[in-house]
């Protein structure tokens, strides 16, 4: 390849064509995708038209999952992910789908590129004013940062989204389906709908990443399982429970004339003790028919699955991962304490292919545990961070039960700067949370978040955890700073970014 900028955006077929373009002299900026990620095709939008407006640079598209060498020498662990080099070496990164910094940053490698000498082309006039090409971007994809969060869904995704919701006067987003929930929250609001006599519709959000993400910003709700009522959400799972307690969740149904079922036609849970070799066979013939596999390789895959209590089929083995998304989730479970068997799917082809379909679940890592598949990599770190992972694991008798002090001290140190608000830092649900969220952008500190309204038990309790009535509050290695007023002071001494890199 030469020194030159190219046209377009190209795939990368080996590390050798990577290293090849690296020793040119034009920047290169490289996008590590997969093929299952939604927010990897969102971007990928992005990426082809910044391509075109920065023709002097060298754009490439890495498929992470089938390029694991490239994607070992970037440490790249989620997607999407982008690498920004310069004179053959890497000089900044970018984790997510944000496109007004992927832009920010495009724009800031072509002009530091070429600070000093004239420039190459007129569209490289767009480095010189990365604002101008910030608020251009999301106008050309129908978004605003003010506009609502559903705002930059397509409107096909939209539409079916808005279809989902209203296919059933009750509908519930969840992890798994009601005969087989994947996560506790999930089984608990189904319990609860059985519980009240309602039919109800559902969707499966571990099968479909497209509705999974679309969902977190058409409701403005950043979990799951999430219920709606006649095309309204009701809420998540502590509300659910709350308002099932209490009977408002009754009277909500009678209020929108939702029928309540007798207790005969209820679902009935279907899930099989294994107790014999015969119930063995018999299960795996009915997953052979269901599957359209062979019964002798449904068959393995069950005894695989269930040959211990917490089982991750990945590539490569604990002590040598060959790709970033199976290290992140071994680091994982290693953080947790658990001890747990793994499967090079590596090693045999017929396992990797015919457990894709066995599980309904494309791509690797797959961890399960006590036999039911929680995710891929994605998820097991959403709910490493939620805290809901250990409460999986205790459900299910691997672990002793999470107190809620447990869970509030994993949660506050889940990232050295840790902020409890209202709403996403995306879409804040209140003007103090609004302030903070724009100070430590402001100041450039890269921070986690939790929706304190998405998870009453977390604010009630971390209330008095912290002995601070009111949120937001801000967190760093674990000891509490304050709350908006107290941000706002440093910020404006000087002090913030200090404080929060002592």
């Amino acid at each position: 390849m030469g020194s030159g900028g190219g046209s377009g955006v190209k795939d990368i077929g080996s590390k050798a064509d990577l290293d090849d373009a690296l020793r040119g002299e034009a920047p290169v900026i490289v996008h590590f995708w997969a093929s299952w990620c939604a927010a990897s095709k969102q971007m990928d939008q992005v990426f082809a038209h910044l391509a075109a407006d920065f023709p002097h640079a060298l754009f490439f598209r890495v498929e992470a999952e089938e390029q694991p060498e490239i994607s070992e020498a970037y440490a790249v662990s989620a997607v999407p992910y982008f690498v920004f080099c310069k004179d053959g070496r890497t000089i900044d990164t970018l984790e997510g789908a944000d496109p007004s910094s992927l832009a920010n940053k495009v724009a800031k490698v072509v002009s530091d590129s070429f600070a000093g000498s004239a420039s190459p082309a007129t569209s490289l006039e767009m480095a010189d004013a990365p604002t101008e090409t910030i608020k251009k971007l999301p106008e050309e994809n129908g978004s605003s940062h003010n506009e609502s969060p559903s705002s930059d869904l397509s409107d096909a995704l939209r539409m079916r989204l808005q279809q989902l919701v209203n296919s059933h006067p009750v509908f519930l987003f969840m992890k798994g389906n009601p005969e087989q929930p994947k996560c506790g929250f999930s089984r608990t609001v189904v319990n609860i709908l059985k519980d009240e006599g309602v039919e109800f519709g559902s969707f499966n959000i571990l099968m479909d990443d497209e509705v999974r993400e679309g969902m977190k910003k058409f409701s403005n709700w950043p979990t799951f399982p999430q219920l709606f009522c006649k095309g309204e959400l009701v809420g998540g799972c502590d509300i659910a429970v709350a308002m099932h307690e209490t009977g408002e969740l009754k009277d909500l149904f009678r209020e929108h004339g939702v029928p309540v079922i007798s207790k005969e036609t209820e679902v009935v849970d279907s899930t099989k003790s294994l107790s014999s070799d015969a119930t063995v066979l018999e299960m795996s013939e009915e997953l052979s028919d269901s599957t359209g596999l062979d019964a002798a390789l449904s068959s393995r895959l069950h005894v695989l699955i269930n040959s211990s209590p917490v089982m991750v089929f990945m590539k490569g083995k604990p002590d040598e991962p060959k790709c970033g998304f199976s290290r992140k989730v071994i680091e994982i479970l290693q953080q947790e304490k658990l001890a747990f068997d793994s499967f090079d799917i590596l090693s045999d082809d017929e396992v990797r292919q015919g457990l894709k379909i066995f599980s309904n679940f494309p791509s690797y890592p797959q961890l399960y545990i006590g036999g039911e598949l929680i995710g891929g990599s994605d998820i097991v770190l959403e709910m490493h961070k939620s805290g809901e992972l250990k409460m999986t694991l205790a459900e299910k008798g691997i672990i002793s039960e999470v107190t809620l002090e447990d869970r509030l001290k994993n949660l506050i140190t889940s990232s050295p700067v840790m902020l409890f608000i209202k709403g996403t830092p995306d879409a804040p649900r209140c003007g103090f949370s609004s302030k903070v969220v724009d100070a430590l952008k402001k100041e450039g500190i890269d921070f986690g978040s939790f929706d304190i309204l998405s998870n009453e038990e977390v604010r009630q309790g971390l209330k008095t955890y912290s002995n601070w009535p009111t949120y937001p509050q801000l967190y760093y290695k674990g000891e509490l700073i304050g709350g908006c007023d107290i941000l706002l002071e440093l910020q404006n001494s000087g002090e913030l970014k200090s404080t929060l890199s002592e």
